[in-house]
């Protein structure tokens, strides 16, 4: 494994590679991302993750700053499992003040877009940038990020990028709780009560299952179970899986066989997100 903190330097490297997957990463790894990593050998004969922060996707009051870097361990974690980690510092990903940014559908600002605003717009440019410094032929991403996932299939689909998108299933722990970097910020109080999240898009899951179709009754029942139980919702989602557009139960049409439930809601200072799919067929 050899890591890589220039562009030059990793292109020098890639330059006679003709079968890359990619997996990029802020770092602060899990078993989440060393799934995408393990995905990524099963599609290339060169395996690149990236480790970056990237600052143009946290907002004024986000917590950039004190993101754990922690690329020593994530390294070690990767020894093994990649060929390449492309380590660059912000200087080197942003040499100038970036002013070009990707113009994003509406959906990007709506469910977390609403929340975070800017967070997409950033997320896309280095992405977009990312994909052309390592050009992979197949690059994974995280299906517990179904926003980021869905705008990245749509990046890549409209700008015509000569790589294939893979979303790779949810890691999470014993209880059910998705993995994320962000999860140790959780006291032990509220690590406990962190899995109901998960439990209550079940819960959804299961009524939809079983013919429940007021998705509005679902979705403010949701919300109150959190609120009632002290988190600070952001959203409670019932969305189409292929575009994320809203459902309208009283229609049948094909797009609405494969729905997906999403939510985001801060407990304490930690803001969770998960999602479940859900198929009508």
């Amino acid at each position: 494994m050899r890591i890589f903190p220039t562009i030059a330097e990793l292109c020098a490297r890639l330059g006679n590679e003709r079968a890359v997957a990619f997996v990029p990463t802020m770092g602060n790894l899990h078993e989440g991302h060393l799934n995408l990593v393990r995905m990524a050998r099963e599609h290339g004969d060169c395996v690149v993750a990236s480790i970056f922060v990237n600052p143009l996707q946290f907002g004024p009051s986000e917590d950039f700053d004190k993101y754990p870097r922690t690329l020593e361990v994530d390294c070690a974690k990767l020894e093994g499992l990649v060929d390449v980690v492309f380590a660059p510092s912000v200087n080197e990903m942003y040499p100038a003040q970036q002013t070009i940014f990707i113009e994003l559908p509406p959906v990007a600002n709506e469910l977390c877009g609403a929340a975070r605003p800017g967070h997409f717009r950033g997320m896309a440019t280095v992405v977009l940038k990312l994909l052309n410094i390592v050009q992979p032929q197949v690059a994974l991403f995280g299906k517990k990020d179904c926003q980021q996932l869905h705008l990245i299939r749509q990046l890549v689909a409209q700008l015509n990028l000569p790589v294939r998108v893979i979303g790779g299933e949810t890691v999470r722990a014993a209880d059910g709780l998705a993995l994320s970097s962000r999860n140790q910020y959780l006291s032990a109080t509220e690590r406990s009560e962190a899995i109901f999240l998960y439990q209550m898009l079940q819960g959804m899951k299961l009524g939809i299952l079983q013919g429940e179709r007021d998705f509005e009754r679902l979705r403010q029942q949701a919300v109150e179970a959190l609120e009632t139980r002290g988190w600070l919702v952001d959203y409670v989602a019932i969305r189409n899986q292929p575009d994320l557009q809203p459902v309208s139960p009283a229609r049948d049409d094909l797009t609405q066989r494969e729905l997906v439930i999403l939510a985001a809601a801060r407990l304490g200072n930690t803001r969770l997100l998960d999602n479940v799919e859900v198929c009508l067929d």
